[in-house]
């Protein structure tokens, strides 16, 4: 195999979810593809890399500093929710569901991948639920066993955030919409049962 493939394929593989069969699929359709298109891909990457910087209020990825979330005046600044990706906060900016603020964590807790707290910029999250304006500070962690680590890390932080009340609420678990309770497993069972909600 010519080195300059093996180099290619190398740098595919370690991109995650990338496998040897799939980082040898798209080496092999870059070099079959017109010079632009392929190099139109790495324009691309190299145009991302110089202008996307963290925003410094929520730490999403953004061409400008505040990001055009934080800068809104129409959002409420007195909601904070804490996610641990960008994908996260833009599936539900999709949803239209939350006109509040945002805090990307940018990691999760995961021992095992050597993630620890002094990754998620707690004292930053401590920071910025201190600000007067912010009353509550919604968890929106994935419901699995490292996100709710990470929920226990954060909740610990935010109880350092004294002078004044704070309400720390996580996102809601359980029963999808539309779903049916027979093809529920064990655990979203549990989860709805201990956030069931008075009807009136």
């Amino acid at each position: 195999m010519p080195e300059s493939l093996d180099a290619l394929l190398a740098h595919l593989e370690r991109l995650p979810g990338i496998g040897p069969r799939s980082a040898a699929r798209l080496a092999h359709h870059l070099l079959r593809v017109p010079d632009t298109e392929a190099l139109a891909l790495a324009d691309a990457i190299r145009t991302a890399r110089e202008k996307i910087r963290p925003c410094t209020s929520c730490r999403a990825p953004a061409e400008v500093n505040p990001c055009p979330r934080c800068s809104d005046p129409a959002r409420d600044r007195t909601l904070l929710l804490v996610v641990e990706a960008p994908r996260d906060m833009h599936a539900v900016e999709a949803s239209g569901a939350f006109r509040g603020l945002y805090f990307v964590l940018g990691a999760r807790l995961s021992p095992l991948e050597g993630v620890d707290e002094a990754a998620l910029g707690l004292d930053e999250l401590t920071r910025r639920a201190a600000a007067d304006e912010v009353r509550e500070v919604c968890i929106g962690t994935n419901p699995d066993l490292e996100g709710d680590g990470t929920a226990l890390a954060v909740r610990a932080a935010l109880a350092r955030v004294g002078g004044r009340a704070l309400r720390v609420t996580r996102l809601a678990r359980g029963l999808p919409t539309g779903g049916q309770i027979e093809h529920q497993n064990a655990s979203a069972l549990a989860d709805a049962f201990e956030g069931r909600q008075s009807t009136r």
